[in-house]
C-alpha cells in the first residue's frame, strides 16, 4: 500500500489560508478532495488533493510549481476532463489504498513485465514481427540517457502545459496540488486510476516516471481520466537513441502502438526523436 506520511498531510495548511500564501502563492479558488473511504466520528476526513474550482490558462503551472511548494510536500500538476468526465476527479475516482509503494519498485523488471505482457506472440507471425522491429521478443533493456547540456526541466515543464493549453490540447485544466515528494509519485500518491486496464498498482508507473525523471529530465505535466502527459527537457536527439526508449513507451503504454503509430519504428521517429512532449494514454 502507498505509505503516506506520518506528519500532518502538507495539505491541511490550505484550510487556514485557502489561498495558499504562506506558501507563497496565490492560489484561484478551489477545494479539498478527500481520500475515499468512511466517514464518521472515528475517522476524520484525510484530503488528498486540492483542485481549483474553475479552468486555469496559460502561465498557471509556472505560477505554482514554486520551491516552497516543492519544500511544503506538495506538487502541482493539470487535470484535464473529458466529454462525459468532465470533472472526473469529483467523482471519487481514486484509489490510493490499493496502491504499493514507489520505493519497493525497480524500473528494470517493472519494464521487463510490462514488455513480456505486451510483445505480439510467435503465431502472429511476420506483421508481429513488425510491431517491435527492430527488436526480437526479449526485453532490450533500458534506454540510456541523453548527454550533454540539457534545460531546466521544471521550465520545459511548464513551457510545455502553456503549450498544450495555447494550443487547445488541453482545453479546460484545473490546476491541482497533491502531496507528494517528487513528480513521479503523483499518480500514486493521488490514487490515479488512469491505466487500469494496463497495470492496477499505480506504484509501477510511478517506478517508470521516476528513472525517467532520472535519465531524461521528465516532468509529470497533467492527467486526465486515461492519459498522461510528461515533459522531456532530454529527449533522445536520434533514431538509434529513440528506438530503445519507444520500445520502453511500448511496454510502459501499448496503446500509443496498437492504436497509434502501428510500430516501434514508427513510433520512435513520430513521437520521441526530440520531442519535449510524452503523452500516453489507455484505452
Amino acid at each position: 500500500m502507498w505509505k503516506s506520511p506520518k506528519a500532518r498531510n502538507p495539505l491541511s495548511v490550505l484550510a487556514d489560508d485557502p489561498q495558499g500564501r504562506s506558501l507563497g502563492l496565490e492560489l484561484p479558488a478551489g477545494g479539498l478532495i478527500d481520500t475515499p473511504g468512511r466517514r464518521g466520528w472515528w475517522r476524520e476526513a484525510d484530503p488528498l488533493l486540492w483542485v481549483s474550482d474553475e479552468a486555469v490558462g496559460v502561465g498557471a503551472l509556472a505560477a505554482h510549481r514554486t520551491p516552497a511548494l516543492a519544500a511544503a510536500g506538495l506538487q502541482a500538476v493539470l487535470l484535464q476532463g473529458r466529454r462525459g468526465l468532465e470533472r472526473w476527479w469529483q467523482e471519487r475516482e481514486f484509489a490510493p489504498e490499493r496502491m504499493s509503494d514507489p520505493d519497493d519498485h525497480h524500473v528494470e523488471p517493472v519494464l521487463r513485465e510490462f514488455w513480456s505482457a505486451v510483445v505480439p506472440d510467435p503465431e502472429e507471425g511476420a506483421e508481429g514481427e513488425e510491431v517491435i522491429a527492430p527488436f526480437g521478443r526479449d526485453w532490450p533493456g533500458l534506454a540510456r540517457s541523453q548527454d550533454g547540456p540539457d534545460p531546466d526541466p521544471d521550465a520545459v515543464a511548464c513551457g510545455l502545459a502553456d503549450g498544450l493549453i495555447a494550443s487547445g490540447h488541453l482545453p479546460s485544466p484545473r490546476l491541482a496540488l497533491v502531496p507528494a515528494g517528487r513528480g513521479a509519485d503523483v499518480p500514486t500518491a493521488m490514487g490515479w486510476c488512469g491505466p487500469t486496464n494496463h497495470e492496477n498498482d499505480t506504484a509501477l508507473v510511478s517506478a517508470v516516471l521516476r528513472s525517467w525523471e532520472d535519465r531524461f529530465g521528465a516532468r509529470v505535466v497533467a492527467l486526465g481520466f486515461d492519459e498522461l502527459h510528461v515533459s522531456v527537457a532530454a529527449p533522445p536527439r536520434t533514431t538509434a537513441h529513440a528506438l530503445p526508449v519507444a520500445a520502453e513507451h511500448f511496454a510502459f503504454s501499448p496503446d500509443n502502438i496498437w492504436q497509434g503509430s502501428g510500430s516501434i519504428r514508427a513510433y520512435a521517429d513520430e513521437a520521441v526523436t526530440g520531442s519535449n512532449h510524452w503523452g500516453f494514454w489507455w484505452d
